[in-house]
């Protein structure tokens, strides 16, 4: 992507100033899975600052025309991923549907939501990127419905070494705007975090399922 380097640290700035990431080494967050982590990244706070949300929208849109050319349909992932998706469509004049975590209880009991045909071409809109098991669950929704999956976009990744196995397992390309070690650069850089800190932010990334056995909290 044109000006990745300057992208990724920008997306890092941006969710570092306006606290949609957290950084606490020394007090962690707990995470769905239980997994301890230094880091808490909430991306929907990026749709609150209009300025943000649209530099992200943008170069989502721009990533998607670089990477993958000519799609028919943009696709949100339920549910962090349906506003970013929705903003994207409207960029690129795209039909938007969106995926869902589970099958409505009511009604039709559809994963996805909104007008598509089999065959299409398909961009997945993600917010963020940890295993990448969520994302490639509605991925595999796409496909059983005929859709092709062109590939996903999000905003920030963990750059987890199982993301990048578990897509490349699927044959699924995948881009995000930042990504961990962008931010850990910029947040040194920029003394958001002390060198100490830096270093458990580091060993965390190494081992993010059992690094929360190793600390006192």
């Amino acid at each position: 992507m044109s000006n990745k380097g300057e992208i990724e640290q920008k997306v890092a700035e941006f969710l570092l100033q306006i606290k949609a990431i957290k950084l606490q080494p020394n007090n962690p967050f707990t995470w769905a899975s239980g997994w301890k982590s230094p880091i808490y990244c909430d991306n929907r706070i990026t749709l609150s600052h209009p300025a943000i949300r649209t530099y992200i929208r943008q170069k989502l849109s721009t990533l998607i025309q670089e990477a993958f050319g000519s799609v028919s349909v943009i696709a949100g992932v339920a549910t962090a991923g349906i506003p970013q998706g929705v903003l994207v469509a409207q960029d690129l004049g795209l039909p938007f549907i969106y995926v869902r975590s589970k099958a409505k209880e009511h009604g039709t009991g559809s994963l996805i939501e909104g007008e598509f045909s089999p065959g299409q071409r398909v961009v997945v809109v993600e917010d963020l990127i940890s295993t990448g098991k969520s994302s490639l669950q509605a991925v595999n929704v796409l496909r059983d419905a005929g859709c092709e999956v062109a590939g996903l976009v999000g905003i920030f990744s963990y750059g987890f070494d199982a993301a990048e196995e578990n897509f490349k397992e699927a044959k699924c390309p995948f881009y995000t705007l930042s990504n961990y070690n962008a931010l850990i650069n910029y947040a040194q850089e920029h003394n958001f975090v002390m060198e100490d800190d830096l270093k458990l932010l580091r060993k965390w990334r190494e081992d993010p399922q059992t690094w929360g056995n190793t600390i006192n909290t």
